[in-house]
């Protein structure tokens, strides 16, 4: 992880996106031009995000991101990408809650402006805890934070994910319940299935995750309670900090309607997954720094909801982040940038973390 090349993020060409930009903003915005157009280095392999400055004499905002579908012949990491789905969830989580959420400005469903629709949003300056190098690592602004600060920004951004499960009314997030039939959890599962289906398509099979599928059958909740808005990519990489204080909420394309503990169990592991694979390179990492037991009791005194179940939805988190990461390790491999796995046994080491899923299946992780 320390020496590998990082995977590519886009196959656009930043000029000509740059170029088609400026002429859609004229069409919503005459006279208007967009400049300092720049990609964020911590572009993900997922949508794409664009910054740019609005020249106007009157612009309704000055700094601006947009979120751009991934291009739809770039071997993309998810099947489908839903812009409205993202810009309507922001609009409802802004209207509902005191969530510091991105004021959006401009969706555009039409892929011909970009190649795919996008939308745009007000940006918001500020930090965030990197992926690359991870903030588990040594160097960074909040591996050098004090504990005081650390745990500061910890208890922020578990308030984040407990005042967007309290405030949202869930009848108003009903359009992100997965399709299918069943309770919204056995609707959520089976899109994983779906998922985890359409990245192995004619490729080689993973046993460690088809292995954790069936542990979840056997952990499956006796009562999922109720069904709330789920953030979906619950963690602290996808918040922008004023300090060490949530100043903006980042990455909506995996909401849903769906338990509170999906979102905890997602929290807690995307953690873990960076924690372990620091320790695995020598370092100690940050190993008091969102523990699992102080994230369950931070939200059971927000909310007065004791998480339950936890042990089946911190394998779940682990599971669905498997299925991304076997996606992008194929992704990889059709760009030339890794070797074939040339058997299911060697599919599972394309997923960093097939040791931890496969020590969750057998109990013995926690």
């Amino acid at each position: 992880m320390a020496t590998a090349p990082r995977p590519r993020t886009t196959t656009r060409d930043p000029e000509d996106l740059a170029r088609r930009l400026g002429a859609w903003l004229d069409t919503r915005l005459p006279g208007a031009k967009a400049v300092d157009v720049t990609a964020p280095e911590s572009n993900g392999m997922s949508s794409e995000t664009l910054l740019f400055t609005v020249e106007h004499p009157e612009p309704p905002i000055t700094g601006c991101a947009l979120r751009v579908a991934a291009d739809p012949v770039a071997y993309t990491v998810f099947p489908v990408y839903d812009m409205p789905r993202q810009y309507r969830t922001m609009r409802l989580v802004a209207e509902h809650t005191d969530l510091p959420v991105p004021r959006v400005l401009w969706l555009e469903e039409d892929p011909g402006p970009l190649g795919a629709p996008f939308f745009a949003m007000e940006r918001v300056e500020g930090r965030v805890p990197p992926d690359v190098m991870p903030y588990t690592y040594e160097g960074n602004w909040l591996h050098a934070a004090t504990d005081a600060e650390r745990a500061h920004l910890e208890e922020a951004s578990v308030r984040v994910i407990a005042h967007l499960h309290d405030q949202v009314p869930p009848g108003a997030a009903e359009f992100l319940v997965p399709p299918g039939v069943g309770t919204p959890l056995h609707r959520h599962v089976a899109a994983q299935r779906a998922y985890y289906a359409w990245v192995v398509s004619g490729l080689p099979r993973s046993p460690v995750i088809e292995s954790a599928f069936d542990r979840l059958e056997k952990l499956w909740p006796r009562d999922e309670g109720e069904a709330v808005l789920n953030w979906g990519d619950a963690r602290i990489g996808n918040i922008i900090y004023d300090g060490f204080e949530p100043a903006a909420i980042l990455d909506w394309e995996m909401a849903s309607l769906a338990p509170r503990e999906v979102d905890l169990g997602w929290a807690v592991y995307l953690h873990r997954f960076f924690q372990d694979l620091t320790v695995s390179f020598g370092q100690p990492g940050l190993p008091d720094f969102l523990r699992r037991d102080r994230i369950e009791e931070t939200y059971a005194r927000l909310t007065g909801h004791t998480p339950r179940d936890m042990d089946f939805y911190t394998l779940y988190a682990a599971l669905r982040h498997a299925i991304v990461m076997l996606r992008v390790a194929y992704r990889q491999v059709h760009f030339g940038e890794a070797a074939a796995p040339g058997s299911a046994a060697v599919a599972d080491t394309l997923i960093l973390h097939h040791g931890s899923l496969a020590a969750m299946v057998r109990g013995t992780y926690w």
